[in-house]
């Protein structure tokens, strides 16, 4: 079945996006390693595992009078690229490491296949959403922190716990949407739609 769907509530505005998952192995893995840094920082806010995810297109607020017309969209671009690999690389924080704001972890894209599901998806969405000015990075966010505070000797410490390098598949596309609270965001899947057959 080439997609999933949940139909939410009329009414209110929808804050969407588009992302991949990781699978179960890989985001335990980043647990366990993540554990040892996890630590009651004022300012810092660490993600949960449960909703770890590499956002590839945010769409905003959303009225769900077109949600069909999105996941058509979406659908549309997942069922036209081949299911492929990729991995965790190097943790990084945005904008810089010496102010950080958010501390994350990257996804391989070598063969620029994550750019390109970025760029379809812009496409694809366009004129109702605004194409992203530059080329995402994909990443997974482990913490966010406010105020900016330096993370550079975190991050080489991270980098030193990390080995776990297998690749792990991507092979679908899935349609979020985020609710917000003050103890903090959770997210909750739409759609589901499949990747075509690996080339």
């Amino acid at each position: 079945m080439p997609s999933t769907t949940r139909t939410p509530s009329e009414g209110k505005p929808l804050r969407l996006f588009v992302a991949i998952d990781l699978p179960e192995d890989v985001k335990g893995w980043l647990d366990e390693v993540m554990a040892s840094f996890r630590r009651p920082v004022p300012g810092v806010r660490w993600t949960r595992v449960e909703g770890w995810h590499a956002t590839l297109k945010f769409l905003g607020r959303t009225p769900p009078g077109i949600l069909e017309d999105v996941r058509i969209a979406v659908a549309s671009v997942a069922a036209r690229t081949r299911a492929f690999e990729t991995s965790l690389t190097a943790v990084g924080a945005f904008p810089t490491p010496r102010r950080a704001r958010v501390l994350w972890v990257g996804l391989a894209d070598e063969e620029r296949r994550l750019a390109r599901i970025s760029k379809s998806l812009d496409e694809a969405l366009a004129p109702r959403f605004v194409a992203e000015k530059r080329e995402p990075k994909p990443h997974l966010t482990l913490a966010r922190l406010d105020p900016p505070r330096d993370v550079r000797e975190l991050i080489p410490s991270v980098l030193k716990a990390r080995t776990h390098s297998a690749s792990f598949p991507v092979d679908r596309l899935i349609l979020y949407t985020s609710h917000l609270s003050p103890r903090g965001g959770s997210y909750e899947a739409l759609d589901r739609s499949s990747l075509g057959p690996r080339g």
